[in-house]
């Protein structure tokens, strides 16, 4: 039975306590092609605007490429815990109201965050807000993948089965692509593109343990079933501290504001 992380919550009292520190400490960071693709499409590199920025960490990536980045997001305490930058300034404040100023951004990009937009009104202020020309895409990725025969149904079972009525129903928006979301933009091609890691056991359950879905089962149930699974999981892992490689394909839907 593996040692669980030492953010892992060992008391079920208060599920969502310190869960914006777990999200910057655990989640898969996006690979430097996304940025670079996404400045590709820009029709200059002045400003950026990050989306439903969470902690930052795409916001840090975006600035190797543009002048300043803009980087919102609609939690306090995901803003408190982002990576500072000299480039990246950041607010509080919702995806549907941004507090620029008309036509001053050369790309809008939500990464993992569209789903919770309104989405209307979230590209009636992308409309507002871009330059003409100006590139907007939604990144999205779903359930991780892992390499390995016996360890991935794992996985999927517990996605999909133990926590699938505790999951938000935006969650499937994520794990659909963003298929038949409106995106009312002409798309652009996009390379495909992945986030990969070579994590421990710990370290999945650490990123595990941020999922919406877990929290909420935890709530409803009394108990965290992220035990229960690390305990199907581990004889099948093995060493606990081996690695193994974790893949995330990425859902990139870009386009152009004319």
């Amino acid at each position: 039975m593996p040692s669980f992380p030492q953010s892992f919550p060992q008391s079920f009292k208060d599920h969502f306590s310190g869960h914006a520190g777990d999200y910057r400490a655990f989640r898969p960071t996006y690979p430097p092609g996304l940025a670079a693709a996404l400045a590709d499409a820009a029709p200059a590199r002045e400003l950026a605007w990050d989306v439903g920025c969470g902690n930052g960490q795409f916001s840090v990536s975006l600035a190797d490429h543009f002048a300043a980045v803009h980087a919102t997001d609609a939690s306090a305490e995901q803003i408190g815990q982002a990576e500072a930058h000299p480039r990246v300034r950041y607010a509080v404040a919702p995806a549907e109201d941004s507090g620029l100023p008309d036509g001053c951004c050369d790309l809008i990009v939500a990464a993992q965050a569209a789903h919770w937009f309104d989405l209307p009104r979230f590209y009636a202020e992308v409309r507002r807000v871009a330059k003409p020309g100006a590139a907007v895409a939604l990144v999205c990725y779903g359930r991780q993948w892992l390499d390995h025969p016996m360890l991935d149904p794992v996985v999927e079972r517990f996605h999909n089965g133990t926590l699938g009525r505790y999951w938000p129903a935006d969650r499937w928006k994520v794990i659909g692509g963003y298929r038949g979301m409106e995106f009312p933009f002409p798309e652009l091609p996009v390379p495909p593109l992945a986030m990969e890691a070579v994590w421990t056991l710990p370290r999945l359950l650490g990123y595990m343990n941020t999922w919406s879905g877990v929290k909420a089962a935890a709530k409803a149930l009394g108990r965290n079933p992220l035990e229960d699974f690390a305990e199907q999981i581990a004889p099948l892992w093995g060493d606990a501290e081996a690695e193994r490689r974790i893949r995330w394909p990425l859902t990139v839907r870009l386009g152009r504001v004319e």
